[in-house]
């Protein structure tokens, strides 16, 4: 089973995190954000990475804490399930069309963090939810993941829908790259590891 528990607990949050990497994309979300909510859940059903998540953050100051530290636990959870990553197909890219929006991502699991935002938001928040920490949870994500992660929006007129457009095609790609190749009987690296 490529499992993974977290707990994760500062001054700012408390988070509890477990996800089933081979799961069918059930989820129990409760960040006290409804709309970093809706955007967890979207990853879990299209990753069809099963993601049970409670967090109690800071939110009297406001959501940066929770979103950011939300993003570390479940980038570290990734990279606790992923082990030494034999028999992954270690890249995988989507692209996704939400209306008038497009989103292109692209992940490599290499060991090797490094995030690419490609997306402005024509408001700044849907809601009370600031979309500046669309890109603060990715950065997360991807450091404690230590993966490579590009995030292109070439175009998108509605803030909801960028920021949707962008949860579900990195879900999409991370569902590749983490998926299983029967053909990869090692690391896929010529190096012997990542």
């Amino acid at each position: 089973m490529r499992t993974a528990k977290i707990e994760r607990k500062t001054k700012e949050t408390q988070i509890q995190l477990e996800i089933n990497l081979d799961g069918t994309g059930r989820s129990s979300v409760k960040t006290g954000l409804g709309f970093f909510d809706h955007m967890l859940t979207l990853f879990s059903a299209h990753s069809k990475v099963d993601l049970k998540l409670t967090v109690h953050g800071d939110l009297d100051v406001d959501g940066h804490h929770t979103v950011e530290d939300v993003g570390i636990a479940l980038g570290k959870a990734f990279a606790d399930a992923l082990g030494d990553k034999k028999g992954i197909r270690r890249y995988g890219f989507f692209v996704l069309p939400m209306d008038e929006t497009l989103a292109e991502t692209a992940v490599d699991f290499s060991g090797r963090p490094f995030l690419v935002f490609n997306a402005s938001f024509p408001v700044e928040r849907v809601g009370s939810f600031d979309l500046e920490l669309v890109n603060e949870f990715w950065q997360g994500f991807a450091n404690s993941a230590a993966c490579n992660l590009h995030i292109n929006v070439p175009y998108g007129g509605n803030g909801h829908h960028i920021s949707e457009a962008i949860f579900k095609s990195t879900a999409r790609s991370i569902r590749a790259a983490v998926e299983n190749d029967p053909r990869e009987k090692g690391v896929p690296s010529t190096k012997g590891s990542l």
